[in-house]
């Protein structure tokens, strides 16, 4: 899955298009290496997709999952969208503006950390998601197209490269600040990445990390994680373990 030589990756990244938005590579190469270090060797170099029976899960399950992800207070009345064999669909209809949804393998970054990339072919990732009202309207869209993308059978590269002509041509809305929880204590985030924390998304279009002080990749201080330098940045913020909820309630 992850490509075996990260550091090379990591040193000589992908060339964008002319056209592309400038992006810069943040992350940290060590920590990366540790990730991918705990990725059974079964799983590196994969190009393939599994079969997409893989990517589901019974709706009542994705739905407890998806409302797992914010405090109950949010998710309660939450819009709820679940995964199908055409992408995501309402399954609650919420009132007060945030959707909660589990994410599958595409929701990968675009173009950095470059060795996260092949998470989508990670089956078993699930990223139970609540977008803030803002985020709802911008960054979802993002990802469902992501997802989209996926099931059409697009591998990463040419994942970015749809994205970047949907950008183009304006169907992608315009990015601001906006926020997501990430709360879940049962999230799969991709392998050698597990659970790992409970933690908020911020999502700050054309952020590095340097922006906020360079503090580690993967540590518990603020840090940006996905795209850095472009208008889908990442910005995650870890909080307490013990705010974690499990979908069993």
């Amino acid at each position: 899955m992850i490509k075996s030589n990260l550091t090379e990756m990591l040193l000589h990244p992908r060339t964008l298009s002319a056209d592309a938005k400038p992006w810069k590579l943040v992350a940290s190469a060590t920590i990366i290496i540790l990730f991918a270090a705990a990725i059974p060797s079964s799983a590196q170099g994969q190009t393939q997709y599994p079969p997409l029976s893989e990517y589901m899960m019974p709706q009542d399950a994705e739905i407890a999952l998806a409302r797992s992800a914010a405090p109950s207070n949010v998710s309660d009345r939450a819009t709820i969208k679940v995964f199908s064999e055409s992408g995501f669909e309402v399954a609650i209809e919420g009132d007060n503006g945030f959707v909660c949804m589990v994410m599958r393998g595409w929701s990968a970054p675009t173009y950095t950390p470059e060795a996260f990339l092949d998470f989508v072919y990670y089956s078993p990732l699930r990223a139970p998601i609540c977008f803030n009202p803002v985020a709802a309207e911008t960054m979802m869209p993002y990802y469902e197209l992501r997802h989209e993308l996926g099931l059409q059978g697009k591998n990463p590269d040419e994942i970015a490269e749809s994205i970047e002509a949907a950008d183009t041509k304006g169907d992608l809305p315009i990015q601001t600040v906006s926020f997501a929880y990430m709360w879940s204590a049962d999230q799969d985030l991709g392998p050698g990445i597990g659970h790992w924390h409970p933690h908020m998304m911020v999502f700050t279009p054309y952020y590095e990390n340097s922006m906020l002080g360079g503090n580690e990749f993967g540590g518990m201080l603020p840090f940006v994680s996905d795209d850095a330098g472009t208008q889908f940045t990442v910005t995650v913020i870890p909080v307490d373990d013990e705010l974690a909820r499990s979908a069993e309630g």
